[in-house]
């Protein structure tokens, strides 16, 4: 087998088990209570994943297994020590961070969406990130307000 072959392998391997590092939003790292608890339990698992390969004799395949669960620990690590937990709005009167929000969009539309932190937005599951286009629109508004987005006007009709 020549050297340079045995190279490729090798660069091939290392690029495969050094991930690079999954990008830090500059935002503040605002989450609610139950953000905070996401956090902690995606961090568990990712360290469980990274011990769960741990035995594996080829040291090329370890590395390459453990590769996607450290740099995902190494991620949430960071979003547990950045977090801040923002409680829950005292008032339904203005839309805040971990409000409930539904509007009504110019086609008829009714949505409804949490406002929450950027790790635990899921839009299918009905929540959105804070500093998202609709979020930062609606927050500080309250029933009634219309808000344009776009060429789109949004009409609060209730908060929670």
């Amino acid at each position: 087998m020549s050297v340079a072959f045995v190279r490729e392998e090798s660069a091939e391997t290392a690029s495969e088990t050094q991930l690079p590092d999954r990008p830090i939003s500059p935002h503040p790292n605002l989450v609610t209570e139950t953000g905070l608890k996401a956090l902690e339990e995606e961090l568990a698992r990712a360290r469980e994943a990274y011990e769960a390969v741990a035995g594996i004799e080829d040291v090329n395949e370890r590395r390459r297994l453990q590769a996607m669960p450290l740099r995902d620990a190494r991620y949430f690590a960071e979003r547990l020590r950045t977090a801040q937990v923002v409680a829950a709005p005292a008032s339904s009167d203005v839309v805040a961070f971990g409000s409930t929000v539904t509007f009504s969009r110019d086609d008829g539309r009714v949505q409804t969406y949490r406002i929450v932190g950027e790790d635990e937005a899921d839009p299918k599951a009905g929540s959105i990130s804070f500093v998202s286009p609709v979020a930062m629109r609606l927050t500080g508004k309250s029933v009634g307000d219309i808000v344009t987005l776009g060429e789109q006007e949004l009409e609060i009709v209730a908060i929670a």
